[in-house]
């Protein structure tokens, strides 16, 4: 069985390199195909060398662009790759313009295409991953859905249930399998001068958000209203794209937040862990926390995550900066009791196995 791994952004090198590590533990036949969605050093390069992953075989160095350069760019290349190195099986993970190319161009080729973290819904159309996931879980042949709830979205759909398999999360390997290694190796805070569970930590950058400039403004202003509330350090690795925003739209940052430059996966776990409380509008950072145990205020209308406000993790707050200080007040408050619903962290093995018994050359 040759297997190709198709990613192009951080949470995507994250999220697959349980199932990197596991074919290198069973020495199989097997190549990365890198897009290069995210094409900034900081935001990259880093995460595979921090994660002590193979690098790409084939990078297609795409970049940014709207969405249908990004996704025209991505179908000619890895097309062109697909063709040469004719894999049994695509995999790709999650909701990017990287994933929907990857299962588009392997789908014409007659390869299969196996879609790792299957089924998440948010109902909101306008936001382009929601387009993707949909897309790509209908033409994929194995569909690896994180939980049970989001196997029933898939049977709704009329996807046949023989094509769906609950996994759990690898995002659940990848947290255990680096926390350690963060532990150890990361020294971001006594960088930042802050102290355990002494700070909040915030991660915002879908366009959505960012690029409609009363949501940013709502959010910004949250962040001051949080500060004077309970004065502690507020840490924002700021998205390149934020920041262009925010001068674009001539906003003002609170002296209060401590920016920092984007950074890779193992301080950002630290962070994570440590943080008193996590505001992001994240998907992962929303399923990250939620296995920490650290309360999370999701700054969105709506979630693919719904497990994570069921088990009481995770709150939606929307951008109004009201709502965001009084969800804040209220998670704080909150025991950190709460069930992890994305499974024990075999998800890479499991996803292997299964394709090893059903993928026969």
């Amino acid at each position: 069985m040759k297997i190709c791994v198709i990613l192009g952004t951080r949470p995507e090198i994250i999220k697959m390199s349980p199932i990197i590590r596991e074919c290198q533990k069973r020495r199989f036949d097997y190549f990365i195909l890198h897009t290069n969605q995210h094409y900034s050093e900081n935001l990259d390069e880093i995460f595979f060398e921090e994660l002590e992953l193979p690098k790409p075989k084939y990078n297609l160095k795409v970049g940014s662009g709207t969405h249908a350069e990004e996704t025209g760019r991505m179908l000619i290349g890895i097309e062109m790759v697909l063709t040469k190195e004719k894999p049994d099986i695509v995999l790709a993970e999650g909701d990017t313009n990287t994933v929907l190319a990857g299962a588009l161009a392997a789908a014409k080729l007659h390869i299969k295409v196996g879609h790792v973290e299957a089924g998440l819904r948010s109902y909101f159309r306008e936001m382009p991953e929601e387009i993707n996931r949909i897309l790509t879980d209908h033409c994929s042949d194995f569909l690896f859905a994180p939980t049970k709830k989001a196997k029933e979205i898939l049977l709704g759909e009329d996807i046949p249930k023989n094509k769906i398999f609950v996994t759990g999360n690898t995002v659940v390997d990848a947290v255990y399998q680096n926390l350690k290694l963060a532990e150890k190796r990361s020294k971001i805070l006594e960088k930042l001068n802050i102290e355990k569970e002494k700070y909040f930590l915030i991660t915002a950058h879908r366009p959505e958000n960012v690029d409609k400039k009363e949501r940013l403004k709502g959010i910004l202003k949250s962040l001051d209203l949080v500060y004077k509330k309970f004065n502690l350090p507020i840490i924002y690795p700021i998205h390149p794209r934020t920041q262009k925003m925010i001068k674009k739209f001539n906003l003002g940052i609170p002296n209060e937040i401590k920016l920092i430059e984007p950074i890779g996966f193992l301080d950002f776990l630290q962070l994570e862990v440590n943080a008193k409380l996590v505001l992001t509008d994240s998907g992962g950072v929303q399923e990250e926390t939620c296995i920490l145990k650290i309360p999370c205020v999701t700054l969105r209308d709506n979630t693919e995550r719904p497990e994570t406000i069921e088990v009481g993790s995770n709150v939606l707050a929307g951008t109004n900066s009201q709502k965001i200080l009084k969800y804040t007040s209220k998670m704080l408050n909150r025991k950190r009791n709460w069930k992890n619903p994305f499974g024990g962290g075999k998800s890479g093995k499991k996803i292997i196995e299964i394709l090893t018994k059903l993928i026969k050359k």
